[in-house]
């Protein structure tokens, strides 16, 4: 049975934690930031945490 390569788009937008939490970056922060509202762009400027959901469903790929 041959190794499963690591999808490397994945790979940079995601990044384990020491936890096993996978931490990841808000959509919507990276253009056109002028015309969004403050708070939403306030809100985005921390990163999210990957559900157990999608870690499990994601667990092979990164």
């Amino acid at each position: 049975m041959p190794k499963i390569k690591t999808h490397k788009g994945t790979k940079k937008v995601l990044k384990v934690r020491k936890s096993g939490k996978v931490k990841m970056y808000c959509p919507g922060s990276r253009h056109n930031t002028g015309s969004k509202p403050t708070k939403f762009n306030r809100k985005n400027r921390k990163g999210n945490s990957l559900s157990k959901a999608d870690r499990n469903r994601l667990k092979n790929v990164i």
